[in-house]
């Protein structure tokens, strides 16, 4: 066997327990007494971490061709393109919804 060919086998149980140590974080940041947004983002970093792990050392991208990883970011990239291209919706119909409820209780009165 050559060397190229011989590839190290990943630690799967240290990988396992890097795993359960960021759910317990996430499980602990839900309860810290900080604005929601910075829980928002700290929950989705950790999200994207354990992701990347499982994605790097149990589908093996890891060692894979650069390519192959381009392949699996791809819609990753393509979802939050999409969720910044529809946040100004979210403002828009919470607008109209208060502008309604106004409406209605002038026109109720």
């Amino acid at each position: 066997m050559t060397t190229a060919a011989h590839r190290e086998h990943p630690n799967y149980m240290g990988i396992f327990w890097w795993l359960l140590a960021l759910t317990i974080l996430e499980v602990g940041v839900i309860y810290m007494p900080i604005a929601k947004t910075a829980i928002a983002l700290l929950l989705v970093g950790m999200a994207l971490t354990k992701a990347s792990l499982v994605g790097l050392y149990f589908m093996h991208l890891r060692f894979e061709r650069p390519t192959l990883g381009l392949i699996a970011l791809t819609p990753l990239v393509i979802c939050v393109f999409l969720v910044f291209m529809l946040v100004p919706d979210l403002g828009a119909v919470q607008r109209r919804t208060a502008e309604s409820r106004i409406t209605a209780e002038v026109a109720g009165h």
